[in-house]
């Protein structure tokens, strides 16, 4: 007698949004061991850990397919003598870091968490504290292999179907499945960083620690009061910082790791202005202006909020919308300014106010990065008021010349971005040969692109 196999299960509704927690939509999930194309041609989205903040990895409507890659997570190859990664999408950074860090390799390009896929970080081309001397995560990936809208699996690289490499690198997941992927890890002595801060008056004053850091340090950023008004506008302070040598680190032992986790939803007074404006307050004035150095680990200097569980609960129950964009360095200083002077007149509190040099734009189509200087800011979500500031702001943003970025954005209107995105049209085309009917789509397509809900 024949034996019937029944169907796999259909899988149940799930809410899915990223680290913002705005917005929140209903899809189904699947988490497949191997990343393939589910049968039947249906669109859908696919997603790693959900570290981006708005609605990149968020279903297109509600009951849309969502394929979570996080246990496809194996390492295929390495070799040492290169520094060649060969691993599967789903595989995290904080893999990557517990495998090779003690075997002296480290990411060539991390973003502030350290839990992300490496598929994410390709199709957000992520970017991080060096971009200004090494650019984006695109630029050590040597081969991706895709699954395609039509089910084949095609590879992809700066040397073979490069339009196609250049598309999915910062294309959000939009061109394809990111099966697997081949990059180059950079060499290390050990988990140490040499640190220096300094405190920083102003704007001008950061912006110029920026410039003249860059030149001798592989790693800077600055930490801005975007409360601040007046003279004070940008005050902040400078860190920069270097991979450390093995005499420098001595004989140090990496501590315990401390994490600890964010119990509930904040309440909405915890980031009233008032309070915020003395907390930044307080930040700057304790660090003062004199030049500290110190040895950090690589956690303490690239992943701080990575141990404190939970984090975006700060910002309440609704959440936060994290901006960020890049002014072009042709336009001066002043646009900056103009953003921070318009974010403490609206009180915008923020635990997080990040400002970074970046180097020349990449060849992929929608890479964020673009010669300039980048600001990202937490902004809890207070809905249509907090919306109309970033309209307010991306208005700034568009006349001078500059972009956001997707992976930080849930609400940036099509015709705004498209005024961002000069490349825009050609990845359209790229995308129309390789994916005509949209099967890969998500929340942010539609409300970006005009995919089809």
């Amino acid at each position: 007698m024949e034996r019937l196999i029944a169907p796999a299960p259909e899988p149940a509704l799930e809410d899915v949004a990223g680290w913002g927690r705005y917005p929140v939509g209903r899809g189904r999930v699947e988490r497949p061991e191997h990343l393939d194309l589910p049968a039947g041609g249906e669109p859908l989205v696919p997603r790693g850990l959900g570290r981006a903040y708005g609605d990149a990895a968020v279903p297109y409507a509600p009951g849309g397919l969502v394929v979570e890659s996080t246990r496809a997570d194996r390492i295929r190859s390495f070799d040492p003598a290169s520094g060649r990664l060969h691993c599967e999408a789903g595989l995290s950074l904080a893999e990557i870091l517990r495998v090779f860090v003690p075997r002296g390799w480290f990411p060539p390009v991390t973003p502030g968490t350290k839990f992300v896929t490496v598929g994410a970080c390709v199709a957000c081309d992520v970017h991080s504290k060096n971009h200004h001397r090494d650019g984006s995560f695109g630029a050590f990936v040597e081969r991706l292999s895709l699954c395609t809208a039509d089910g084949r699996r095609v590879e992809c690289g700066p040397d073979r179907e490069r339009e196609l490499f250049l598309a999915t690198v910062g294309g959000m997941g939009l061109t394809g499945l990111i099966v697997d992927v081949t990059l180059r890890l950079g060499r290390i002595e050990g988990p140490w960083m040499v640190l220096e801060t300094q405190g920083m008056p102003s704007l001008d004053a950061m912006l110029e620690g920026l410039r003249l850091s860059a030149a001798h340090w592989p790693y800077t950023v600055g930490w801005i009061d975007c409360l601040a008004r007046g003279a004070s506008v940008g005050r902040g302070i400078l860190m920069r910082g270097r991979h450390a040598t093995q005499v420098e680190a001595g004989l140090r032992r990496l501590p315990r790791s401390r994490h600890i986790d964010v119990p509930f939803d904040a309440p909405e007074w915890l980031l009233n202005p008032l309070f915020m404006r003395w907390f930044n307050r307080l930040y700057a004035w304790s660090h003062g202006t004199a030049l500290r150095r110190r040895i950090v680990s690589h956690d303490v200097f690239f992943y701080p909020l990575d141990a404190v569980g939970g984090w975006n609960r700060l910002y309440g129950r609704r959440g936060l919308l994290q901006y960020q964009c890049v002014l072009p360095r042709a336009a001066g200083p002043r646009p900056v300014a103009i953003l921070l002077e318009r974010l403490a007149v609206a009180g915008a509190a923020s635990f997080l106010a990040v400002i970074k040099d970046c180097g020349p734009a990449s060849d992929a189509y929608l890479s964020f990065p673009m010669e300039g200087t980048t600001l990202a800011l937490d902004l809890p979500n207070r809905g249509a008021v907090t919306e109309a500031l970033i309209h307010d702001l991306n208005a700034t943003v568009v006349e001078h010349g500059g972009r956001v970025y997707l992976a930080k954005d849930a609400v940036t209107r099509p015709e705004d971005f498209a005024r961002m995105m000069p490349r825009l049209p050609e990845w359209r085309a790229v995308r129309d040969r390789w994916d005509p009917q949209r099967r890969f789509r998500s929340a942010q397509s539609v409300r970006v692109l005009g995919d089809p809900a």
